[in-house]
């Protein structure tokens, strides 16, 4: 049976949707098993507040702004760079393969929101209690949340927890996750956020 050149045509455009469409149901599997993963903050390290190590600039009364001036200065400028890394780790108990392109995120603590920003790289996730660490540098300006003397509290009493026999302390880190599938060339962003609230101790900065 011999194809006419519209008969072959037709043919190439319905094999291109198909695979388009193949394209985008194994896309949907490997993000809807990434939205499924477990996710463990496994270590929070490298953390500084206007170059300055955390550890340093807390005392027994809260952030020491007299023994550290280039603190006092940040924040006379009303700029206060914090980062640090945050140690993602990602299991994957489904029989697919979890997949995403990039994605963004937001860092909160105790719902006083410390970070934002986007993990631009292809992550995967082998199936059947697959792992993978991912690290999230956090870049961000503090001078609105040490501004807020209920937040600078919360963070201070933390941070200090576990330190010279003291009680340690517990509290909720959230980390919401928006994730980004590459289909045809183009970027397509997850409808919402994947929420991760998780549990830690402060001996964990420590």
């Amino acid at each position: 049976m011999r194809y006419t050149h519209m008969n072959k045509l037709a043919y190439i455009c319905f094999s291109m949707l198909l695979l388009s469409a193949c394209g985008l149901n194994k896309q949907v599997d490997q993000l809807k098993a990434f939205e499924d993963c477990k996710y463990e903050l496994k270590s929070a390290d490298s953390m500084y507040i206007a170059n300055i190590r955390v550890a340093d600039v807390i005392n027994k009364n809260g952030f020491d702004l007299s023994g550290t001036p280039r603190l006092a200065l940040a924040l006379l400028r009303k700029d206060v760079p914090f980062t640090a890394k945050l140690n993602l780790l990602i299991k994957n108990p489904s029989s697919e393969l979890a997949g995403i392109n990039q994605f963004e995120y937001k860092v909160l603590f105790k719902n006083h929101e410390l970070a934002n920003g986007i993990v631009d790289r292809t992550i995967s996730v082998s199936p059947n209690g697959g792992e993978t660490l991912v690290p999230i540098k956090v870049n961000s300006n503090l001078y609105s949340l040490l501004s807020d003397k209920e937040a600078q509290n919360a963070i201070t009493d933390f941070l200090l927890a576990g330190r010279e026999g003291k009680e340690e302390k517990k509290g909720i880190v959230t980390i919401k996750i928006k994730p980004t599938i590459g289909l045809g060339g183009k970027m397509i962003k997850y409808p919402g956020y994947i929420t991760i609230d998780k549990e830690i101790s402060s001996k964990i900065l420590l």
